[in-house]
């Protein structure tokens, strides 16, 4: 279905750096784990030593646990500057008792507006699960669990912007969003319950980073299996299928469908599969 990464002994001191939260970011076992926290004062982030253009980004994360209403936990890859890139996972928290959120979304030449979201068919905050983004010149594979969960195709052929030319860190963070993350910004961040805490482990990336010179080369950076799947995948029979399930039984959003946002025209991309 999936071309499976395989996960080395991650060292988030070796392919990571903290750059921000002070304290709040730790990181532990030897390099195998970190942990981000928050508080009222301030949230935390991480981000990849490497650029990267095109690859295979995994992460495992253990979400935050209990009354998570406000707190927006990420794992994402960006460009900066103007007219940036980015691919997006997003989790956005709820009260005691209720799904989580996935919330995605593709930025290309600065543009973005292109969210779908997913409530999770499993609780995120008792172990660690897997989420992946294969990122080619074709297309840009969301996976939880090595299932496909979203599909965003090339469509430049038709005018639709494509993230290709940029080359982009991976970047982790957990902050506050109170004012929009659960239910619109109705449900307030219980600070009583601070200080947050989101765990993340096996940092695997099969790409192609960034040389000193500015040129890009291709391999693993923390893996010695050089698994090259990444570079052609695409969905075969049983991932369309998967994909087909969790989009009818678990998506919540999906912008190609919101047609207060796009009472006029949908976006071009939109008219040529649901599978976006």
């Amino acid at each position: 279905m999936t071309t499976q990464a395989p996960f080395a002994i991650a060292d988030f001191y070796k392919d990571a750096e903290i750059t921000w939260g002070d304290q709040r970011a730790k990181i532990l076992n030897g390099g195998r784990d970190l942990t981000l926290s928050l508080d009222q004062a301030s949230g935390s982030g991480f981000q990849s030593k490497n650029e990267y253009l095109f690859g295979r980004f995994d992460m495992q994360l253990k979400l935050v646990p209990a009354n998570s209403a406000g707190t927006v936990t990420t794992f994402y890859l960006s460009s900066q500057g103007a007219g940036h890139d980015e691919i997006d996972f997003e989790f956005l928290g709820n009260s005691s008792g209720s799904p989580y959120t996935i919330h995605t979304n593709v930025f290309a030449q600065g543009k973005g507006n292109k969210e779908q979201q997913f409530q999770l068919w499993f609780d995120p905050t008792t172990s660690f699960h897997t989420y992946s983004i294969v990122w080619n010149p074709q297309r840009i594979i969301f996976l939880v669990d090595n299932s496909p969960i979203r599909v965003f195709n090339n469509q430049e052929s038709i005018g639709v912007p494509y993230p290709k030319s940029q080359h982009m860190r991976v970047y982790a963070s957990l902050w506050n969003a109170d004012d929009w993350a659960t239910q619109g910004g109705r449900v307030k961040t219980d600070w009583t319950k601070a200080p947050f805490t989101a765990n993340y482990r096996n940092f695997n990336i099969l790409g192609c980073p960034k040389s000193s010179s500015g040129s890009t080369s291709c391999g693993s950076s923390t893996s010695s299996n050089s698994n090259e799947g990444w570079r052609t995948h695409e969905l075969d029979a049983a991932g369309r299928n998967r994909l087909r399930w969790v989009q009818s039984k678990h998506m919540v959003y999906n912008y190609c469908s919101d047609k207060q946002r796009f009472a006029n025209a949908v976006p071009a991309e939109c008219k040529r599969s649901r599978f976006l």
